[in-house]
């Protein structure tokens, strides 16, 4: 049976607005007030050091790395205290994780978040227990789009990796799927949801309640 593997952030859940939270913790540390503002979703959702870097350029230190590589751990420390705030579950998402189960597909996660803010994460969501596996940035000595964290989470849920799919939202997903060399599903909900059909996925997710149909077409 396919395993269906979920990236988290911008993909089951949304949690731009807490890893923002966190990031203008590290601006205001530096003398600033908010600098990234809810229309940066987009760049919360590809990761800590891309928030930073951006404003790191909107208060005019433009390739800052030093900079950076200092407030990381900060954002981190200042996201695992408050990480579940604002972050909320795209609508239908679990009932369609459910639905799957169901009918006998192991779930599992594959994320570039530490695995350990994602397992907070998902306890403060009450879904852990939910999904058969959870592959996070440091799990293995490699990260998507590498395809191992991809076929490592497929093994842990108990499933073949040549018979697995993965649903995300970003070109990170759709390049992970490619070099695993199977299909993917990429959300247009999110806040890059309009790039998505420019990177051809297998299929595209209006709505989590078309899940279940797609796989079972794709799978077919």
């Amino acid at each position: 049976m396919t395993t269906i593997v979920f990236d988290l952030d911008g993909t089951l859940a949304d949690t731009s607005g807490d890893l923002l939270a966190a990031a203008n913790a590290c601006f205001r540390d530096l003398g600033h007030g908010d600098v990234l503002l809810p229309s940066d979703a987009g760049t919360a959702l590809r990761g800590g050091r891309a928030m930073l870097r951006l404003g790191m350029g909107r208060i005019g230190r433009v390739g800052d790395e030093a900079e950076i590589d200092r407030q990381y751990p900060r954002l981190l420390q200042a996201y695992e205290a408050d990480i579940a705030h604002h972050t909320v579950l795209y609508p239908g998402a679990m009932e369609a994780v459910t639905a799957l189960k169901s009918a006998g597909h192991p779930v599992a996660i594959c994320t570039n978040k530490p695995e350990g803010l994602a397992r907070i994460l998902l306890s403060e969501l009450n879904v852990l227990d939910a999904f058969d596996a959870l592959i996070g940035a440091d799990t293995l000595p490699v990260r998507k789009p590498d395809p191992e964290p991809l076929r490592e989470a497929v093994r842990r849920a108990g499933g073949d990796p040549l018979a697995c799919c993965l649903v995300g939202d970003s070109d990170t997903d759709r390049n992970t799927a490619r070099a695993a060399g199977v299909p993917s599903i990429l959300v247009t909900f999110g806040p890059s949801g309009e790039d998505m059909a420019a990177l051809e996925p297998e299929a595209l997710l209006h709505h989590f309640d078309d899940l279940p149909g797609l796989i079972a077409t794709l799978t077919r």
